[in-house]
């Protein structure tokens, strides 16, 4: 039994961004129906240079429907088959299957049900009847700007805001599968190309409101650790180190017999070595040209993108600001059906963090009445 067995998917897509939305219900058990055009059918099964692996890509457990249904039969014949699934997906140009009389509205009344899922170029507003590509979405939204050098604008080297503009829609068709179990009534969702980019670079949005500077691309970008890097190997190779905790700058200085480094307390953590980079950095370079073979061990806010997703007409918005650590530990456990004495307990042993909750804990209970509560 995989976990969507017994969910029944009509899907009506092309390109990258409605067949990864389906590809993922597919592998997760969804019967998965492509619907497409007579003859030679979707137009990606025949993309040629960086397009042609598309269609391989995406399109694995699904069963394909091939269908006019732009002929009262065909089109009598779709809305039969959509009168009995759970979800129909959808990313042609907006408004192209409401022409066809396949539209949300238009099979809301047989199926009441039914979950309907718009991938598209943009959530709804002044761009929301614009068609969209997966570069353009990167050059307005700033993720070509965050990937190339100053100046010079590159995308991505994969079609990440169609992949997860793909896996968004998943997110929304499940929750949406969710609330019907609850409410046995289905809705509209979407998903959008330009606003899965600009949640794609809050943390850069999130940067500005934290630092007041503009984030530099990343070619150019001061790193948030000191040894994240490709460096140069002897045999005209590049490798990628990254050392993000301290412990691993410990294991790091052990295993290249860094000791003295190590040693080194203006290197101890790691913002102390981000500061610390002009030195350290041609050190390791050097290491790394005479490299063989190695092994390594182991109060102000700011509007931040929401999920690029709509549910019902809604953006989805906060309910909860950014916790502290632990700050719903004790509130958990008592959902738990943890005592006050056993929720102190656990505190006072280090087993649950405390933050946030200001009620006093009671005395701790025995280790004996713990195990059997």
């Amino acid at each position: 039994m995989l976990p969507l067995q017994g969910v029944r998917v009509v899907e009506f897509s092309h390109m990258v961004m409605g067949p990864s939305c389906g590809l993922v219900l597919g592998d997760l058990g969804a019967d998965v129906i492509k619907v497409e055009p007579l003859g030679a059918g979707d137009n990606t099964r025949r993309l040629p240079g960086s397009g042609a692996g598309f269609f391989p890509t995406f399109n694995r457990n699904k069963r394909s429907l091939a269908l006019d249904v732009k002929t009262p039969k065909g089109l009598a014949f779709a809305r039969m088959l959509i009168a009995k699934a759970d979800v129909l997906t959808e990313n042609f140009r907006p408004g192209a299957l409401e022409r066809l009389g396949l539209g949300y509205e238009a099979l809301k009344a047989d199926n009441p049900g039914l979950i309907y899922c718009s991938l598209k170029g943009f959530l709804s507003g002044p761009y929301e009847h614009r068609a969209a590509l997966d570069e353009v979405v990167q050059m307005m939204g700033g993720l070509a700007y965050m990937t190339g050098p100053p100046g010079r604008p590159l995308r991505a080297g994969a079609p990440v805001n169609d992949m997860m503009g793909g896996m968004f829609a998943v997110i929304a068709i499940l929750a949406a599968l969710i609330e019907r179990a609850a409410t046995g009534r289905g809705q509209q969702v979407k998903s959008a190309l330009f606003e899965n980019n600009a949640f794609l670079v809050s943390p850069h949005m999130a940067q500005f409101a934290v630092t007041g500077r503009p984030a530099p691309p990343m070619p150019a970008r001061l790193a948030a650790w000191a040894i994240y890097d490709v460096f140069d190997t002897g045999d005209g190779k590049q490798i990628f180190i990254a050392v993000v905790t301290d412990t691993q700058w410990r294991a790091f200085c052990e295993a290249f017999g860094f000791a003295d480094l190590a040693a080194d307390a203006t290197l101890a953590t790691n913002p102390l070595r981000v500061m610390a980079r002009e030195r350290l950095l041609p050190r390791l370079a050097e290491l790394f040209k005479t490299m063989v073979e190695i092994a390594l061990g182991e109060g102000r806010t700011a509007a931040i993108p929401a999920l690029p997703i709509e549910m019902d007409g809604r953006r989805l918005r906060k309910r909860l600001d950014i916790p502290r650590v632990g700050e719903h530990s004790a509130e958990i456990a008592r959902e738990l059906g943890c005592t006050s004495e056993l929720i102190a307990e656990l505190i006072a042993e280090g087993v649950l963090g405390l933050d946030g909750d200001t009620r006093p804990p009671a005395p701790p209970a025995r280790i004996s009445e713990i195990a059997s509560a």
